[in-house]
Parts: C-alpha cells; sequence; structure tokens
C-alpha cells in the first residue's frame, strides 16, 4: 500500500469503534458490559513496520509485569464487544489487547452489511496479521505486559488467526479459538487453514464450537481432530451441541449464555494449566 495512503489513515487513528459495529446492530438486551473500575483502558497505536496501527488494550492499573492476552477481533472489527472482552481480562489481572487488523484496508465498523464488508476482509493478507499481532507483543512486552506468560484467543474470524498465530509465534502459551472456521479455499493472501498447521502448533489451542454452527460443519472439526490427533497436539475441543455460531457474542441473537459462561470458565481454566496466568 502507498505510504501516502496509509499516512491518511493514520491521522484517523484514534478513531477506533465507539459502540458496536453498524452491521450487527439492533444490539441484544443480554449485552454485558464491564466497567473500567481499577483499569487503565483505551485506545493505544501499535508501531508496525509501515505506520502505527490502532488498539484496544485495558490492564489493571495497579500493577505491572502482568500476563498477555492477545484479542483477536471478529470479522466486525475492534468494537465495544471485543473491548468489553478485553476489560473482562483486564479484571481478572490480564494486559489484554486487541489490534485493529483490518486498519489498512478499510473501516468496517462504519459498514452495514456483512456484504460490504467481506470485500474488504478478503483483501486482508495473513502475513499483515500475524505481523501486526508480533508488534502487539513486542508493545505489551514494553507497556507492562509479561510476555512470557503470552496467550491469544479470537473469535469467528479471529477464531482462525487464533489457530495461525499459535503456529506462527513459539512465545505463545496457549490459545482459545472460538468457532473459526478450520478448512477452506486457499487464496493468495490467505492460503493456509487450521487444518493446515496442526503438525506446527507452538502451543495447546482449545476449540470452542457450537453443534449448530451451519457455517462450521462438524465434519471440519473431526478433520482437524484427526490432524491434531497426528501430530501428537494437546490441542483439544469443545463442542456445545444446541450452540449456532458466534454463542459468545451476548450483543447478538446467537448468544447463548450458558455455553458462553462454560467457555469463559474454560478459557480461563485453559490459560492456567498451560502458563498464561
Amino acid at each position: 500500500m502507498a505510504d501516502g495512503l496509509f499516512g491518511r489513515r493514520q491521522l484517523i487513528a484514534g478513531t477506533l469503534a465507539a459502540g458496536f459495529a453498524m452491521a450487527v446492530r439492533p444490539i441484544a438486551a443480554a449485552t454485558i458490559t464491564t466497567d473500567t473500575d481499577g483499569l487503565i483502558a483505551g485506545q493505544v497505536n501499535i508501531p508496525v513496520a509501515d505506520g502505527e496501527i490502532p488498539a484496544y488494550r485495558a490492564m489493571p492499573e495497579s500493577s505491572g509485569n502482568v500476563p498477555v492476552v492477545l484479542v483477536v477481533q471478529e470479522i466486525f472489527g475492534v468494537h465495544e464487544h471485543i473491548q468489553d472482552v478485553c476489560r473482562r481480562f483486564a479484571q481478572l489481572g490480564y494486559l489484554a489487547i486487541a489490534p485493529e487488523l483490518f486498519f489498512r484496508q478499510g473501516d468496517v465498523s462504519q459498514l452495514t452489511s456483512i456484504d460490504e464488508i467481506r470485500p474488504i476482509v478478503n483483501e486482508v493478507p495473513d502475513t499483515q496479521v500475524l505481523s501486526d499481532l508480533d508488534a502487539a507483543v513486542l508493545w505489551a512486552s514494553a507497556n507492562g505486559g509479561d510476555t512470557e506468560r503470552l496467550g491469544v484467543t479470537g473469535f469467528c474470524w479471529g477464531g482462525r488467526i487464533t489457530w495461525l498465530y499459535t503456529a506462527h509465534n513459539a512465545g505463545v502459551k496457549a490459545g482459545v479459538a472460538w468457532y473459526g472456521r478450520l478448512v477452506g479455499d486457499s487464496t493468495p493472501l490467505q492460503p493456509t487453514y487450521p487444518v493446515d498447521v496442526a503438525a506446527y502448533l507452538k502451543a495447546p489451542v482449545l476449540g470452542l464450537y457450537g453443534g449448530e454452527d451451519t457455517g462450521i460443519p462438524l465434519t471440519t472439526v473431526e478433520e482437524m481432530e484427526g490432524a491434531i490427533a497426528a501430530a501428537n497436539s494437546a490441542s483439544e475441543f469443545v463442542i456445545y451441541p444446541d450452540a449456532p455460531h458466534a454463542f459468545h457474542a451476548d450483543y447478538r441473537p446467537s448468544y447463548r449464555e450458558e455455553a458462553a459462561q462454560d467457555g469463559w470458565e474454560r478459557l480461563q481454566a485453559w490459560f492456567r494449566q498451560n502458563g498464561v496466568a
């Protein structure tokens, strides 16, 4: 991308989505709001090779050297739900950081349909995403985070990235992937899927998936389980039989409270078990 275009976008690097993405409104009554009492929370700018990208960061205000969790966004960007997830982690004692991974390609928060969003997301190279997450880790290390205790979690689009990043970065201690696609068609910008990198995972990943997810058939989960077993990986899956896609998304009709809460508890236990605490 030309320096000039990126430079113009840099000028609005202070504008992470305020509220929820347009494409997911109206917002459900079950939406969880986590306060910032005792936290440092808000936007930061992360240096990357071609400038800066915005990110949302939340961490306890009274301590440093805390474990770090990368929170990888949904297709809808770093909107209020992803920011709230960061605050939930911070209330548990983590530095949580969610970089805006579509920043160069466009602001999806203002688009009103998934059909408008997909062409932008399809232009986001996996190499760019992994590099930006590396930059977020470096930023966290320099700003109160202990990246020797590094975890990653992501939702939907970010669930796939969670698997890929755990194969990419040997510093990751554990990952938790929420209903991310496991198989798919290779493209020049997105050449691999989790099933392709199962043998290269650097840390165990917990996959949280819905049995009623029409976009991620259980046959693909079974395919990934086979790849994990062949690689002797310690990764595991939990399937919620009656849950649809996006069952953790409390701001959407897909939210399933019981599955979401159980998954959140399992995430915490997984991180503790694998050194992210």
